[in-house]
């Protein structure tokens, strides 16, 4: 039998071939038919990239990711609990998506993250409490998604936030009073649930807070006068609630120099 001489071409291309679809073994890792480096890959950014699927638990070696970008994609499935080994990450962005099941516990492992984005997919379940182990998150939208439950009382510890987004969720029981605890919060956000009860007096402690936006819960109750001390507040939604002074069905705008507790009066 004649073996004839494979020409050196067809070697280059079966060898470029094979390197594109296979990684050095403990010195890279396959995402997405890509091969990144363990030690050297730091940014992780595929934001409106048209990948679909799960997202592979492989992710969670990329040890010194300070950065994912996986945001407005069509990934689904849940979000791989490997995802808590990653802990140098500072942002993480999975918003825009179709991610299903609950927020794994193991998010509570990031404890240097800034910034957590897990909006508009199709998360289940109840907040995990373990979120209250990132003290420097000063970013967390949870919004559009179908989470249940009460908000946990761990987020009290998240003293950094700047803004907190739950809104468009199925949460329930009451805004906690421990909400004026977060002091650095410009921004709450927790309409379209079905949270219960009236607004805590604690609320009038949010002193930096110029957007907030309660309307289409089951509120009830008189609007707290320490809602006053807001100096910076220039949004507030109320209506959509069973409070003792009814609202229009839209957001009421203030202005600066405007009293808010003379403005509510003044539409009673």
């Amino acid at each position: 039998m004649i073996i004839t001489k494979i020409p050196k071409i067809l070697i280059s291309v079966i060898y470029s071939f094979s390197l594109a679809y296979c990684c050095l073994e403990d010195v890279e890792v396959k995402l997405w038919n890509q091969c990144y480096n363990v030690q050297t890959t730091f940014k992780l950014n595929l934001s409106g990239s048209g990948l679909i699927g799960e997202i592979p638990s492989e992710i969670g070696s990329l040890s010194n990711l300070h950065s994912i970008d996986l945001s407005n994609n069509q990934l689904s499935g849940n979000i791989p609990s490997s995802i808590g080994k990653l802990k140098k990450l500072t942002f993480l962005y999975l918003q825009d998506n179709q991610l299903t099941g609950k927020i794994p516990k193991e998010i509570g492992n990031l404890v240097n993250l800034h910034r957590l984005f897990l909006s508009s997919n199709r998360l289940t379940g109840s907040i995990p409490t373990e979120i209250g182990n990132l003290k420097d998150l000063e970013y967390l939208y949870l919004f559009k998604n179908n989470l249940s439950g009460h908000i946990p009382l761990e987020i009290q510890k998240l003293v950094n936030l700047f803004k907190l987004d739950l809104s468009s969720n199925q949460l329930s029981g009451v805004i906690p009073i421990w909400i004026g605890s977060l002091v650095k919060l410009n921004s709450l956000r927790i309409f379209n649930n079905k949270l219960s009860g009236g607004i805590p007096a604690s609320i009038g402690d949010l002193l930096n807070l110029e957007f907030l936006f309660l309307q289409n819960n089951q509120l009830s109750g008189d609007i707290p006068i320490e809602i006053k001390k807001l100096k910076m507040l220039s949004y507030i939604g109320l209506y959509g609630n069973n409070f003792s002074i009814q609202f229009p069905s839209n957001i009421i705008k203030l202005k600066k120099d405007e009293n808010i507790i003379d403005y509510l009066q003044s539409n009673q």
